[in-house]
């Protein structure tokens, strides 16, 4: 069955949801990836989550941070709302449902329908961010609503294979070509969100990380790493973006993550930018 899209979707994501991808979205959690929303949650909230992948953070909010509310995932695309229902249903948590939807087009939920609307790594991967931020402050309750975001910033690591800093390279330029903004946490995100509107007096910004350094960590950033790097969907937009001549050049980049990953001592460090935003 194909998977259920809306006809204006306004996602450029540069891969799909394989399950290496996929992999890599279930370790996030609302602790390692949203530790600049937590405090400001209490536990009768609404919130929707806007590109929530496989649901883990989702979930994790659900269940651990507003018991007494609910929770309501959107992604662009079904596929991976089927492990994220399957993931709320292996919890035992209720309080929370998934559905398919475009941050573009938030039309389904009324004006200041959430206590909450919360996004991690999805604006880097819509055409128009700014209307993005539009509609998500629609549908938070005004005055007091809350717009959570962070963004990758920059990512480094130790040792510097030359393969690594290939792949680092293609991402970014794959990810340009299909109208999208790698990293933008550093500048772009405040950017964007003076642009759509939001007061400056009225939203605080922070920086987070996330830092692969032991032997387990470096074995599974590697792994899925490996994996997503030769995926049909890597290729074919590092092809059609000519930053890559051919499969055998990205399977280069892959034993390149190999060596790193059997590296003692090494670490890959990924920085984001985080801004809480009031209505």
């Amino acid at each position: 069955m194909a998977a259920e899209q809306p006809p204006s979707s306004s996602s450029v994501y540069a891969t799909n949801h394989t399950p290496a991808v996929l992999r890599t979205h279930q370790w996030r959690t609302a602790s390692n990836s949203a530790p600049h929303l937590l405090p400001h949650l209490r536990p009768n909230m609404t919130i929707l989550d806007v590109g929530c992948g496989p649901g883990t953070i989702t979930v994790d909010l659900a269940r651990n941070y507003v018991p007494d509310g609910s929770v309501t995932g959107i992604e662009c695309v079904s596929d991976p709302l089927i492990a994220a229902r399957e993931h709320a249903a292996s919890q035992g948590v209720k309080n929370v449902e998934f559905l398919v939807g475009d941050v573009l087009d938030l039309h389904r939920f009324k004006d200041g329908s959430f206590d909450v609307v919360h996004a991690h790594q999805v604006l880097q991967h819509v055409s128009d961010p700014v209307q993005a931020l539009r509609e998500m402050r629609r549908v938070a309750k005004s005055p007091g609503g809350i717009i959570s975001l962070r963004e990758s910033a920059s990512m480094t690591w130790h040792p510097r294979f030359p393969g690594l800093d290939k792949w680092y390279s293609i991402y970014q330029r794959v990810a340009k070509a299909r109208g999208g903004n790698p990293d933008p946490g550093s500048h772009l995100l405040r950017v964007w969100v003076q642009e759509a509107g939001f007061d400056r007096s009225k939203m605080t910004s922070s920086t987070g990380t996330w830092c692969f350094r032991t032997e387990e960590e470096r074995a599974w950033w590697s792994g899925v790493w490996m994996e997503r790097v030769v995926s049909e969907a890597f290729v074919r937009g590092a092809l059609e973006a000519g930053v890559c001549k051919g499969k055998e050049e990205l399977e280069e980049v892959r034993e390149a993550w190999r060596e790193w990953g059997m590296c003692e001592g090494g670490w890959f460090v990924v920085e984001h930018g985080e801004v809480v935003c009031w209505t």
